[in-house]
């Protein structure tokens, strides 16, 4: 287990570029197998999700060129791919967004057991079994898995998900690409990954309309072409950062190309005392060291709180960084997973820190902050922005503290410890 240590205590100020969002990377690079015309892909991070995928392809058959210190892979997935070789990889949800291309090329694919990626409560497969099966897909269990077979022609569909989910959203989105007609989907996720997830398959040749909203219709496009693609900046990442400059006490300052994505982190913030700046495409949160103060909602018997649901709520892959600003914020906050269940039982590791954490229920914490924090050795869930919201307290108290099975960072943000130490921190992989 990879374990990060940090020398807390010291005010985190600079200047930060962002990478791209993982959660948009990801889905593209599975949609490149849909086509077999080249496809070049820029400002693509060096994370090892990213690598598992490349590699994945390599193993295959197909031509793949990347430079990930430059951010540049080009892919040419060509006709004579290797069947025999295309098992999932493993330790990553989001391999479940190959099946559609698999389905497309060899008419079969399995989900193994150990596809997985966070531990984030509880993450059924049963919304992407039933979009493949709206597609007309045959679907049955196995011991170690889940076969899909697909249908000599995939089938336009109406479907209509439970819930908002990203990845079943994006699988819909590949399979009806695939169908013959114009299929519809009802309560689509509209995340701004998933945004830019349909702007590229738009550029491979998709009719998409609705992208954004919760209604979405597809033309089927038999036929897919190339594309060139440079991904945006991650709005995850461009908000860690500036949680972490607040939390510490300093001045970050990160570049933002899409600040409209950021009213009501914005507001976030502003719960905890924290003002964001945007200007001439950098965004800024200017926090000295009493800035973090719990705001009194104007229903004064309430307690504040942070609600964390599919977009456009508070996204609950940040709710962790909020909760770590909880821990320190003089006063009180509810924070509410209304997405994951079980996802918050990793803030008990909050408690040693010195910090008051209560659980109310598997979907409910609440923070009593402002209370005097000590370093601590503590250990984090196979969750991303967990790792980092332990990390974020450790680095605002004062002396040595280690976070105990780290790497989930890795998944997500490249050169993230480097780039820490520019902006001031001690920081080390042990």
């Amino acid at each position: 287990m990879a374990k990060l240590v940090v020398n807390g205590g010291r005010p985190l100020t600079g200047s930060i570029t962002p990478s791209a969002n993982k959660n948009a990377v990801l889905p593209v690079l599975c949609a490149t197998l849909l086509t077999e015309a080249p496809v070049r892909l820029s400002n693509v991070p060096d994370i090892t999700d990213v690598r598992k995928v490349i590699d994945y392809f390599d193993a295959i058959g197909s031509e793949v060129r990347a430079d990930l210190a430059a951010g540049e892979v080009s892919l040419r997935h060509g006709a004579a791919l290797n069947p025999e070789r295309t098992r999932l990889p493993v330790g990553m949800r989001s391999t479940v967004m190959l099946i559609p291309a698999l389905l497309h090329r060899f008419g079969r694919a399995v989900i193994e057991d150990d596809s997985k990626g966070c531990t984030l409560g509880i993450r059924e497969i049963d919304p992407h079994v039933e979009v493949f099966r709206a597609f007309g897909a045959a679907v049955v269990v196995e011991p170690g898995g889940v076969t899909i077979t697909a249908p000599e022609v995939f089938a336009r569909a109406r479907h209509w998900l439970d819930y908002a989910s990203v990845t079943t959203t994006e699988n819909f989105l590949m399979c009806a690409a695939l169908a013959g007609g114009r299929s519809r989907l009802v309560n689509a996720a509209c995340e701004p990954h998933v945004q830019e997830f349909g702007r590229f398959l738009a550029l491979m040749g998709v009719k998409i309309d609705g992208l954004g909203t919760s209604t979405v219709e597809v033309e089927g496009a038999p036929q897919f072409g190339g594309a060139e693609y440079a991904f945006i900046d991650d709005f995850h990442e461009v908000a860690t950062f500036l949680a972490l400059g607040a939390i510490t006490g300093g001045d970050i300052r990160v570049r933002n190309g899409a600040p409209d994505q950021f009213q009501l982190l914005d507001r976030t913030f502003a719960k905890f005392g924290l003002a964001v700046a945007h200007s001439d495409g950098w965004s800024r949160i200017a926090a000295g060291p009493q800035a973090l103060r719990v705001q009194r909602p104007f229903t004064s018997h309430m307690i504040q709180k942070v609600e964390a649901a599919p977009w456009p709520y508070v996204p609950a892959d940040l709710l962790p960084i909020f909760i770590a600003l909880g821990a320190r914020a003089d006063g009180s906050v509810m924070f509410w997973n209304k997405v994951y269940e079980g996802a918050l039982g990793w803030t008990s590791e909050l408690t040693k820190f010195g910090a008051q954490v209560v659980t109310c229920d598997p979907h409910r914490v609440i923070t009593f902050g402002g209370q005097p924090l000590s370093p601590a050795e503590v250990e984090s869930p196979y969750i991303i922005r967990a790792a980092i919201a332990l990390l974020m307290v450790a680095a605002s108290v004062e002396g040595r503290s280690e976070i105990v099975n780290a790497d989930p960072i890795r998944r997500a943000h490249p050169n993230f410890v480097e780039n820490l130490r520019t902006l001031g921190a001690d920081i080390w992989w042990d």
